[in-house]
């Protein structure tokens, strides 16, 4: 089982750029399918990106088609969202989550969750 802590949130102005961070720690990381998610204040928690465990592949929301963009690096044991064109209501926090082998939008199918990380846009 692998623990997950991400970093790299804060506070920038509408238009700026963020790269948030997800480490772990544990075991077979490169057998870990990773995700992000983000709640928004009074929202339900939705999903961003995903990539597969070597990192062959990626999908993300519609929402952020074009803006943000999700990679990794086995040997670091990181998995990063590249966070451009940010909007106000890409205000919320951010999660990392690990599952098993392959990719999923789902969230209830994710095992592992780091703690989040608070990102606000100013307009």
């Amino acid at each position: 089982q692998v623990q997950l802590v991400e970093s790299g949130g804060g506070v920038v102005q509408a238009g700026g750029s963020l790269r948030l961070s997800c480490a772990a720690s544990g075991r077979a990381f490169s057998n870990y399918a990773m995700g992000w998610f983000r709640r928004a204040p009074g929202k339900e928690r939705e999903f961003v990106a995903a990539i597969t465990p070597i990192g062959t592949s990626t999908t993300s929301a519609d929402s952020v088609k074009g803006r943000f963009a999700i990679s990794r690096d086995n040997a670091k044991n990181t998995v990063y969202l590249q966070m451009n064109s940010l909007k106000p209501e890409d205000t919320a926090v951010y999660y990392c989550a690990g599952k098993v082998f392959f990719t999923s939008t789902v969230e209830r199918e994710y095992t592992v969750w780091g703690q989040g990380t608070q990102v606000t846009v100013s307009s």
